[in-house]
């Protein structure tokens, strides 16, 4: 079976100016990938967001598009630029023009997974690299750009919501009323999405029982900032969920509580759909 840039699908009938994305779910660790690896599936799969896009890809039911990544963030990091290059893991690439990203190992061809663990002994080729990037990187966000500017003609706005995890001991300092965060809503302080959206997302979820954080300690990174452009009624949110909430960590399994975590998930997205129907919308019922 060949490799696939993502895994798209469409509702019947779009009825909210919503995309949901999960770019960092992707799982299919093929030989060939894996053969190029120091890791083992377990410790490969620390950086992957297991599970995300089973928690989201409901919302085709409630009139939303949704879009996920088909490879795996240790293969292609789709949340960041195509400029990413690190040179510590592609051969050819120029040293100097890195940023803190790129040189901790998080480039778009990362070098290392969690707890700062090697993917590869040595380099690969730059060529290589330039594969990833045009068979994996662009289709992904050339369908994504397009969910979207068909959200904006069709309702006037688009709004991207862009599902991620996150390792429950890397939340340690988020805190929403004194106790740790289980939801974090990232827009880059301000800049990636008006303030009401992100305002509404966060009473809903708390309205749900979640404990919600902004910005803190994840903001939104490539995603958020290329999409993220309010003046020009495109609008993302980054959405971070706690791990622990519905998997087990060291396994890479779901526990007893996917199914709940997953019906509140999808339930927070269909009110926030709801909000944004206006008056015309609610009177055609």
């Amino acid at each position: 079976m060949a490799r696939q840039p993502f895994r798209l699908a469409l509702p019947d009938l779009a009825t909210a100016p919503v995309v949901v994305a999960s770019p960092h779910s992707g799982r299919e660790y093929d030989d060939d990938f894996m053969g190029t690896t120091v890791l083992d599936l377990g410790l490969i799969r620390s950086s992957e967001d297991a599970f995300v896009d089973m928690l989201v890809e409901g919302v085709t039911d409630i009139g939303v598009p949704f879009i996920a990544a088909g490879m795996p963030r240790a293969f292609i990091d789709l949340n960041r630029a195509a400029e990413e290059l690190d040179p510590a893991v592609i051969r050819d690439v120029p040293r100097g023009n890195t940023n803190p990203r790129v040189s901790s190992g998080l480039g778009v061809i990362p070098r290392v997974v969690a707890q700062g663990r090697a993917i590869y002994r040595g380099k690969i080729s730059k060529a290589e690299a330039r594969h990833r990037i045009e068979a994996f990187w662009r289709p992904y966000h050339d369908q994504l750009d397009a969910l979207l500017s068909a959200a904006r003609t069709q309702f006037g706005q688009a709004i991207l919501l862009d599902c991620h995890s996150m390792p429950h001991e890397a939340i340690a300092g988020a805190t929403a009323k004194g106790r740790q965060a289980e939801i974090v809503l990232g827009d880059r302080f301000g800049s990636s999405a008006a303030a009401h959206h992100v305002d509404a997302l966060e009473e809903i979820f708390r309205g749900l029982g979640f404990r919600v954080a902004r910005n803190a300690p994840f903001a939104g990174a490539y995603i958020t900032q290329a999409y993220g452009q309010p003046e020009r009624d495109r609008h993302a949110i980054q959405i971070e969920i706690d791990r622990a909430l519905y998997m087990d960590e060291d396994r890479v399994e779901r526990t007893e509580n996917f199914a709940a975590v997953r019906n509140l998930m999808v339930e927070a997205i269909g009110q926030f759909c709801d909000g944004l129907r206006g008056p015309r919308d609610l009177a055609a019922e």
